[in-house]
């Protein structure tokens, strides 16, 4: 069983190896990329550990918390109010983080534990998944679409009667199944980043200082699209890393109401240098910061500028860690 007509032969062979290769590449990528871990400052130093074993659970273990994160972009809780702390990784838990059973790790902007691919999904590598399950459908559905003219001869017994003709049964029941579950896999996490969730904030949604709010992270399609793909289209569609930031921080639209900060004019710390900089009160990274404003950077002139404009200046878009 072949295809007669030689143009048609030369299509089918470029695109088949062309969503192969993207299917392979961007599944390598997504096995083979190491999950990111929190950086070395969100570590306890010997001294707030030994504190912190020395101290009897409750309050007084979270002072201690509390002092060995008071300068770390930390904004989401515990259920109870409390900072997030990983007993096994002996660290304070950036934002959208979480331990890893299967790793052992603290996984920056954890998805989940992949068994498809042995591995952690998350922020290193959620863009390279992204793209695995997009071509591995795209793989699927071209298999399946060139069959179709086959597997319809199958039936109206216009095939030859050799031993290919089962094979070709089999090929497209095969593609046409695995299109089925992986589309509405895709779908669902093209819906996760439209919001800028992950799979366990769906299930569980984040507790910020003030409230917990399910869609504190989102920004909008296009920044939260942004986020996992970069400000460059030309890398979008490749197995290449391009998402922003460092995984440690993420800006979020919630309006900053920590009561600890509400003595200070406009939610900024009291510790501020400047009372018109219109920054969060925690560090931000710069690799991110761009995505709270449509204007290229922030400056203390055009933020005392626009400080008395509804919605523009707000200084609780801050920028939150992952957790």
């Amino acid at each position: 069983v072949t295809m007669a007509n030689i143009g048609e032969k030369v299509v089918c062979l470029v695109a088949y190896h062309i969503f192969f290769m993207l299917f392979v590449w961007s599944y390598w990528k997504t096995i083979f990329t190491l999950p990111m871990n929190p950086s070395k400052e969100f570590h306890l130093s010997y001294s707030d550990k030994e504190s912190l074993e020395r101290e009897p659970r409750g309050e007084s273990q979270q002072e201690v918390l509390r002092r060995a994160a008071k300068d770390l972009p930390i904004y989401t809780r515990t259920m109870s109010g409390a900072i997030r702390y990983c007993d096994r990784c002996h660290l304070v838990k950036p934002d959208r983080c979480h331990h890893c059973s299967v790793c052992d790790k603290c996984i920056l902007k954890m998805d989940h534990h992949c068994p498809w691919v042995n591995n952690c999904v998350g922020f290193s590598n959620y863009k390279f998944f992204l793209l695995f399950l997009a071509y591995s459908l795209l793989y699927c559905l071209f298999i399946a679409a060139t069959d179709l003219q086959y597997f319809i001869k199958f039936w109206t017994n216009g095939l030859p009667d050799t031993q290919a003709k089962f094979h070709i049964m089999f090929l497209f029941f095969a593609a046409a199944m695995f299109s089925v579950s992986l589309s509405s896999l895709f779908g669902y996490h093209c819906w996760l980043v439209s919001k800028n969730k992950s799979t366990l904030e769906v299930f569980r949604a984040p507790i910020f200082r003030h409230r917990t709010d399910k869609n504190g992270f989102s920004l909008g399609f296009s920044k939260n699209l942004r986020q996992v793909f970069g400000d460059e289209k030309k890398y979008w569609l490749l197995p290449v890393f391009s998402s922003l930031g460092d995984g440690c921080s993420f800006p979020t639209c919630l309006v900053n109401q920590d009561p600890e900060q509400a003595s200070t004019p406009g939610g900024l710390n009291s510790t501020s240098k400047n009372e018109n900089h219109l920054f969060p009160a925690k560090p931000l990274r710069d690799s991110q910061s761009h995505l709270l404003t449509d204007t290229p950077s922030w400056s203390e002139t055009s933020a005392k500028a626009d400080k008395d404009k509804v919605g523009m200046s707000n200084p609780a878009l801050t920028m939150e860690n992952e957790t």
